[in-house]
């Protein structure tokens, strides 16, 4: 799911300008350029989590497998025709797109609220890591169901890590970015290999054996809700919804010669999302079937969700090791970009100190094992909060011609603040966040509704708030 230093790394090959200039035809780059970043960014640690937690729900194999391929499927055609679409014709990042759209001081608060969710998910990483590092210290893991740190032996290491996660983000990032490609290849090979090794471990000779590991599904786990076919489609189309429909893929497809470079997010929506999801899935499978487990499901209980315990389960060392890369691979970009976001809050702030509070935010959430548990349902409330912003950007450049509104409003009437995005966005989250709560309905089936709304709104108060 994580592809959050792909920016980054198209900004290294380009020589790190254009950030408020339209990318040059000298600096585009093919589709080969972005086949292996998204092929290796995918392939990260939450998908060492995502895995097990589909298992946790009870989902049906049919439920889980053809919900996965077609949920996968609408987030590459979203890449394709939205994303890419508009990225090839201004060739602007997200923020500056953004700011001729809503304004600086809209952008301040867009900038807060994503790096906040950045380092809750950097957290929910460094918690991944955790599970690897503490299995010689013989930590207690964490349970699916814990929210408080479990142990001072837990606290410790997430320190560690934390810290160390930090201040190579704050000091090297170049270092770490040539070094993240580097270990993708090494990650998805391990992902890979745990999948045949979990597979050999379950008894699976046929197709028929591989389908009945979830056959038609069971009860979900306690603290989690029943998913179905719709639930697995939907939320794998938004599980990156703030990255394609919430437009921030605009900051990394700017530099695609064609619209068509959209299609190479398939592969990291069926190397990474689909391959690494199933096969994380199959060894919390084994897992499940250990004594251990079984003791806990017997007693009413609801068995740890521990990406470290499992991948040395199958693999053994190398299986730490994926783990922890994994992690690490994926906490420092965000940690990195959650400082970048910060910094646009805060100017005057070097970048070393506001990527070490955006790390030292990061490691505080790590300590708690919730934002890793719960991470199916964090991911939809990431989407849910981001992606309608990037609706603005969808109608403004579809539909401004046809219903008369003027295009990059903020730069064109010198302003700063325009308020029909921030009413288009507040109205549409609000009205349902609201219906969510209130009726139970899952967040990732209101996202698209929200996303609509919010273009559509911004359409209408823009046509009202520009003519009066």
């Amino acid at each position: 799911m994580s592809q959050f230093n792909i920016e980054e790394e198209i900004e290294d090959i380009a020589g790190g300008e254009f950030e408020r200039t339209p990318v040059p035809e000298s600096k585009l780059k093919s589709w080969k350029s972005f086949l292996g970043m998204y092929a290796g960014e995918h392939a990260a640690g939450t998908e060492f989590v995502i895995g097990p937690l589909f298992l946790t729900t009870g989902v049906s194999a049919f439920d889980l497998i053809i919900g996965l391929l077609l949920g996968n499927l609408l987030a590459v055609l979203s890449w394709r025709f939205l994303t890419a679409e508009i990225a090839v014709k201004n060739r602007l990042t997200l923020y500056y797109q953004l700011e001729k759209i809503c304004g600086k001081k809209l952008v301040v608060g867009y900038n807060l609220a994503n790096g906040i969710l950045f380092c809750f998910l950097a957290g929910a990483m460094i918690t991944v890591s955790a599970t690897a590092v503490g299995i010689p210290f013989d930590m207690p893991m964490p349970k699916l169901t814990d929210t408080l740190p479990n142990g001072i032996t837990w606290i410790l290491i997430v320190l560690a890590i934390g810290a160390v996660i930090s201040i190579i983000a704050a000091r090297g990032y170049d270092m770490v970015s040539k070094a993240a490609n580097w270990m993708s290849p090494v990650i998805v090979l391990g992902f890979l290999i745990c999948g045949i090794v979990a597979l050999n471990q379950l008894g699976v000779s046929s197709f028929s054996d591989f389908w009945n590991i979830w056959g038609e599904g069971s009860e979900p786990f306690p603290g989690q809700i029943k998913y179905t076919f719709w639930h697995v489609m939907i939320w794998s189309w938004f599980a990156n919804g703030a990255m394609h429909i919430g437009m921030s893929d605009l900051s990394v497809f700017r530099f695609a010669k064609k619209a068509s470079s959209g299609w190479t997010t398939a592969a990291g929506m069926y190397v990474g999302h689909y391959m690494a999801w199933i096969a994380a899935c199959l060894m919390y499978a084994v897992y499940l079937k250990s004594p251990e487990a079984q003791a806990i499901v017997s007693s009413g209980g609801a068995p740890s969700v521990a990406p470290g315990p499992m991948a040395y389960n199958t693999i053994g060392i190398f299986g730490i090791l994926v783990v922890v890369l994994a992690g690490w691979t994926t906490a420092n970009p965000t940690i990195y970009r959650a400082g970048l976001a910060f910094q646009a809050i805060m100017p005057k702030t070097s970048t070393f100190w506001v990527t070490i509070i955006a790390g030292t935010i990061a490691t505080i959430a790590g300590l708690f094992p919730a934002f890793a548990m719960q991470l199916l349902d964090f991911v939809a409330l990431y989407g849910f909060i981001l992606a309608p912003v990037g609706a603005v950007i969808v109608f403004e450049h579809f539909f401004a011609k046809k219903y008369g509104v003027i295009k990059n409003y903020a730069e064109q009437a010198n302003i700063r603040f325009n308020k029909s995005v921030l009413l288009a966005w507040a109205l549409s989250f609000g009205i349902f966040y609201f219906i969510s709560v209130q009726f139970g309905v899952f967040l990732s089936f209101v996202t698209l509704p929200a996303w609509l709304l919010c273009g559509v709104l911004f359409l209408i108060f823009s046509k009202y708030f520009h003519l009066s």
